[in-house]
This record gives structure tokens, C-alpha cells and sequence, in this order.
């Protein structure tokens, strides 16, 4: 028999609204409409399918303030993180919102209208707050707090929906289910108590181990949940990981375990985010729910330690366990013993009896190297799947990002970077100059500190989607500014997959020198005040913090420079 809702009821708001769907379908053309970000669109799939019970709708005002103190909605009934729709002031101001509006909430996809929301309030919430309050710091290192401070509006709007359709997926659809089809689900089987198991990760032999075991000392079935939504900037990508999932549900016993995907957004928000996954289980009729240790936790901190202690999942979920009503279950640490191939919970191995285990680093650097993998700590599998996203070293992608003043010698390096690969084979490549990509990418765009940002954006992504498909790419833009520089590198890193090798090299040739030798006389006419804006005499150039490599033609050949860099990519092993 599946759990209780959170709250007692599910709140399907697509079926409850189906009879009217024709109507708020015709209504939905004639109102403004807001396109969701891809974290809004998660947020309102499981706000509507009933995944977030028992909210109909994104936090008012009051209910915020509540979550975020307490862990509570105003009436008192456990919610541990804030599910808000932010909008901007020009949103605010363009689409006429007020408390009253009814606004039309679109799939940034394909422009589907998803549901209407009748907006209760608009409220400035204080973001240091929230990042304190709800992750424990108000530290970018953290994603959700750099997300929160860099990408999320500078208001929220708060109201109840509704549904006028789910969002539609073209992938695993079959293995997408609604909490009511789950419950579903679980009483055609007789599944009286199910453990669900949380991830984000790909599993290996442990995972199946430590699932197993949970299931069988409580008579149980296992629920595989999968986040396939937002996770931490640069996860293993869901497309990998849900084939990994695939290949390793033949190794459950038969009838024992069930996979089902969870469009959820994670905000890696540790004791908090625990609850909050334990209430979404409990929603989609799981009975028991595995804590693991540092549950959600999104690594280290600007200072390098740990953003939050390794059991403090385990005892926030603890704390509150009467009003979840959904069994927790601790994760043992599971290793492996060679001596009897088994694994078993770290801390009942008795004392000298040899263990053996493979970090995730240790991981991420054999499938980048293409170093075995044993049978003991995977299955061949799931090996197989991982390898054919994680490519051997020298058949990855990389971006060399040059940057220097105008006439520094990056184009030429450039070029001769560009024949150099080309000259060793293996990988296509790629040159993406500055002059280029402003004629044929950004033509329209000027030279404020916006628009360069803007340029350096579109190349960096795409670098991104040239290098994530293995090829060489040489981008050589002036790239003035450090913190476009930085969010270019975000781009390649986040999207680049198995591609995603970024290397910062500054042409650090003196000013001087750059406009001693401008044949085209482009530095005295910025002197002459014909061009505005021109870097190194009326804009300014910021050094880069960190480059990974630094050159200078006054002092280096040019084949001397492109030697070095192809040093830096033989060091990395991509070459």
C-alpha cells in the first residue's frame, strides 16, 4: 500500500483541472505570458503533478518568509525549500503583473502553455538570507547560492496554478511516471512498503549492494529515483547516467526493483534538500527512503572544507521523522572485500581484514584515461556505457582561449595553432578569431562592456558545442574583461561534456609594442578620439588572475609559443 501524501491529499492539479482544460487552454492565448527557465519548469511539473504536495502553486510572500525560517509553510505543515517563481522588474513592468493577474506560464522548449497562475503577491526577497537560512552560507562556492545571486530575478511572484498540461518529453518516456501513476504502479504489484533510492550519480556494485540490503532487512521493494532535472554543474549528463541505470536494473533480483525518472531541479542543499526529497518520495508512494551520508551535499567551500557536516542529513531527517511518516534508512558506506568478493557496510569489517574501493575521482580519472576499471567495484556494463560518453583522453575536445590586446600576435598564433593540429590529425579544428565572430556571429553587436560580454558569450558557446563533439577549438578575441573570461571558461566546463578542457592563454604583449606595429593604424585613431571604447587607451584591459599559460611575442617566436601550448595539451594528456 503506497504512503500517504504529504498532507494528506495529492495534489494532481492535471487531472483536477482536466474538465476545464479546453477552457483554460483558450484563455492561456489571450493573457501575458511568462517563458520559464529550465529550474521553473521542473519546479511546475512537480508542483502539478502533485511531486511537491501539498503546494498548488509557487510561495506567496508569507509562506516564503515561513520556509525559509522555519521549515513550514504558514499553516504549520513541514516544507524545507522555497519553490519560487522570479521575475524581473522589466517583467514586472512589461507584462502589467499585479496581485490578481492571470498569467499564462510557457515551456521554454516549445512555447507550450503549461498552466496559468493567478499572482497573489509580488515580493524582493533578501537573497543573503535565503542563502544563509537555507543552504547554511552565503558562499558562491555553493551552486544554489551562485545560481541564486547570478541567475535568479530580482522579485518573486506567488500564486496557485492551473494545469493545463504536463510538459512533454521525447526522452525515457516510458520511464517517467506521476506520483499517481507510481502509486499506481505500486498497487498492481502488491508493493506494501518500497525503499526509495536517490541519486544523481551513475551506480555501481556498491549502490546495487546497498540497496539490496536495505530492501531485504525490511521486507521491502526498491525504488531507483534518478534526478534527471537540474543537478551540480558538471554531473555525468542524465542521458549517460539513465543507460547506466538500464544496465544495471538485470543485476536486482527478479520482480525486486522498479526504475522510474524524477524531473526534479536540486538546489544540492544537504540537511534542507534531505527532507525535502524525503517529502517527494513519501509523495510518490515510497515507504522508506535512503539517507546517504553528506546527502546533497555540494562538495567544499570557499575556504575548503565541507559545506555541511557528513550526518547532518540523517539528523535533520531524524528530527522531523513523525511528520515525514517515511522511514528513513541511513546509507552504510559499503567496501569491498576481496577475501570473500562481497561487499559489506564499512563499519562492520572486522579489524586488519583488507578492503578495497575506487574514489569518484579516482573514477572520473580512469574513464578519462581509459585505465581499467575492475570487475569488482562495476559491472562491464555499465563500463561500457560510461566509456562510450567518456572518450580516452586523446579523443576529447579542448578550447584554447586566447586572449591579449588588439595586435598582440593572438590571430597569428592562432593560425599557426590551428595548422600545427591539423598537422597532427585525430580531431577536427576549429578557429574562431575575434574579427570573424563579430562579422559573422555578433554584427550587431557595439563595444560596451554589455555587448562584449555578449560576444564572448556566443563564443564560448560555440566553443562549447564544437568541443563537447570532440573537435580542437581556438578562440582568440580580445576578451578584456576577467569576469567574461570566467564565465566563457563556466560555459566550456558545464557544457562541454567529455570536451569540456579549458585552457586560458594570455598574449601578454606590451601596448606598446601592439600599437608600434598596427599597420592598420587602429590604435592612432583611438588616440585621436575617431574610435571610442578601443581597449588598452580608453577601455581597460584586466590581466587574467590565472592563465594557464602566458606569452609574449616581444620575448618568444611564434613557433616557440605554439610549442609551449602544445606542451600544455601533452601534460594534459590530450594530445
Amino acid at each position: 500500500m503506497a504512503n500517504t501524501p504529504h498532507g494528506g491529499v495529492l495534489k494532481d492539479l492535471v487531472a483536477r483541472d482536466l474538465p476545464i482544460r479546453s477552457q483554460l487552454l483558450e484563455e492561456a492565448a489571450t493573457l501575458p505570458e511568462l517563458i520559464l527557465t529550465e529550474r521553473q519548469l521542473c519546479d511546475l511539473e512537480l508542483i502539478t503533478n502533485g511531486g511537491f504536495s501539498p503546494l498548488e502553486g509557487f510561495l506567496n510572500e508569507k509562506d516564503y518568509n515561513s520556509v525559509v525560517e522555519t521549515l513550514r509553510l504558514v499553516d504549520g505543515t513541514l516544507f524545507s525549500i522555497p519553490i519560487n517563481l522570479d521575475v524581473s522588474t522589466s517583467d514586472i513592468e512589461t507584462l502589467g503583473i499585479k496581485p490578481g493577474v492571470r498569467i499564462t506560464l510557457r515551456d521554454p522548449r516549445d512555447d507550450a502553455p503549461l498552466a496559468i497562475i493567478t499572482v497573489d503577491d509580488i515580493y524582493t526577497p533578501n537573497k543573503v538570507l535565503e542563502a544563509t537560512k537555507v543552504f547554511g552560507d552565503d558562499d558562491s562556492a555553493h551552486p544554489a547560492v551562485k545560481y541564486l545571486h547570478t541567475t535568479v530575478k530580482e522579485h518573486y511572484i506567488g500564486g496557485k496554478v492551473q494545469a493545463i498540461q504536463p510538459p512533454t518529453h521525447f526522452d525515457y518516456v516510458a520511464l517517467r511516471f506521476t506520483p499517481a501513476e507510481l502509486r499506481a504502479h505500486f498497487k498492481k504489484l502488491a508493493w506494501r512498503k518500497v525503499v526509495a533510492f536517490q541519486t544523481r550519480n551513475p551506480m555501481h556494485r556498491a549502490h546495487r549492494e546497498l540497496t539490496v540490503r536495505a530492501a531485504r532487512q525490511r521486507y521491502a521493494n526498491v525504488l531507483i529515483h534518478p534526478v534527471v532535472g537540474l543537478t551540480k554543474p558538471g554531473d555525468v549528463d542524465h542521458y549517460t547516467r539513465v543507460r547506466v541505470y538500464q544496465s544495471i536494473m538485470p543485476k536486482y533480483p527478479n520482480g525486486m526493483a522498479h526504475l522510474a525518472l524524477l524531473p526534479l531541479a536540486m538546489r544540492m542543499g544537504g540537511p534542507r534538500e534531505a527532507v525535502w526529497h524525503a517529502i517527494i518520495r513519501k509523495n510518490f508512494g515510497a515507504t522508506h527512503f535512503i539517507v546517504g551520508r553528506d546527502h546533497a551535499g555540494p562538495g567544499k567551500n570557499s575556504k575548503g572544507t565541507d559545506f555541511y557536516g557528513p550526518y547532518d542529513a540523517q539528523t535533520v531527517v531524524t528530527k522531523y521523522k513523525d511528520e515525514l511518516n517515511i522511514e528513513m534508512v541511513p546509507f552504510q558506506m559499503m567496501t569491498y572485500l576481496p577475501s570473500t568478493d562481497e561487499y559489506q557496510p564499512v563499519d562492520e569489517v572486522p579489524a586488519g581484514v583488507q578492503t578495497l574501493d575506487i574514489s569518484g575521482t579516482e573514477l572520473r580519472r580512469r574513464l578519462r584515461t581509459g585505465a581499467p576499471i575492475p570487475d569488482w567495484f562495476s559491472y562491464e556494463a555499465v563500463v561500457k556505457t560510461l566509456r562510450e560518453s567518456y572518450p580516452p583522453r586523446t579523443k576529447q575536445g579542448f578550447v584554447l582561449f586566447l586572449t591579449g590586446l588588439h595586435n598582440s600576435g593572438k590571430d597569428i598564433i592562432g593560425r599557426a595553432l590551428q595548422t600545427t593540429l591539423n598537422q597532427q590529425g585525430g580531431r577536427s579544428v576549429s578557429l574562431l578569431l575575434g574579427e570573424t565572430v563579430r562579422s559573422e556571429l555578433s554584427s550587431e553587436l557595439g563595444f560596451s562592456a554589455e555587448d562584449r560580454n555578449r560576444n564572448i558569450a556566443r563564443i564560448a558557446f560555440v566553443a562549447a558545442e564544437l568541443t563537447r563533439a570532440g573537435a580542437a577549438v581556438i578562440a582568440a578575441p580580445i576578451a578584456p574583461y576577467e569576469n567574461a573570461r570566467k564565465a566563457a571558461k563556466d560555459i566550456v566546463l558545464h557544457s562541454g561534456g567529455a570536451g569540456g578542457n579549458f585552457f586560458l592563454i594570455h598574449v601578454a604583449t606590451p601596448l606598446e609594442h601592439c600599437e608600434k606595429t598596427d599597420r592598420k593604424g587602429n590604435y592612432a585613431k583611438a588616440r585621436r578620439g575617431e574610435i571610442k571604447g578601443f581597449t588598452g587607451i580608453d577601455d581597460v584591459y584586466e590581466v587574467p588572475a590565472k592563465a594557464d599559460v602566458t606569452v609574449d611575442i616581444t620575448q618568444q617566436t611564434v613557433p616557440e609559443i605554439v610549442h609551449s601550448i602544445i606542451l600544455l595539451l601533452e601534460t594534459n594528456g590530450l594530445l
